[in-house]
């Protein structure tokens, strides 16, 4: 299995609702054993360079594990983040060996 990181951005403007909580935790939960790391939301944001646009911007992240990137985007395709016009970046985790 190989680790992927997702990155949850979302419309600049998007503000939570009332049920933000509850949807990203029936998520989580339906992720099963997939999730490694519910990860962390982020609070505040900047950037430098190109990422992703200026009209979104990246609201927290998680770490799953999946037999390959298909497998990884299923599991990224029901995001509560893509019912606000948001996106899921998916990236695989490079492990580094220790040295």
């Amino acid at each position: 299995m190989v680790k992927y990181v997702f990155s949850f951005r979302v419309p600049s403007d998007y503000a939570p609702h009332a049920g933000t909580a509850a949807e990203w935790q029936a998520w989580f939960g339906g992720l099963g054993s997939a999730l490694v790391d519910a990860g962390n939301a982020v609070t505040d944001y900047a950037s430098l360079g190109e990422v992703g646009g200026s009209g979104s911007r990246m609201v927290a992240y998680s770490v799953v594990s999946a037999e390959d990137m298909d497998s990884a985007l299923a599991l990224a395709k029901d995001c509560p983040v893509m019912r606000v016009g948001g996106g899921v970046e998916v990236g695989p985790v490079m492990e580094v060996p220790e040295s």
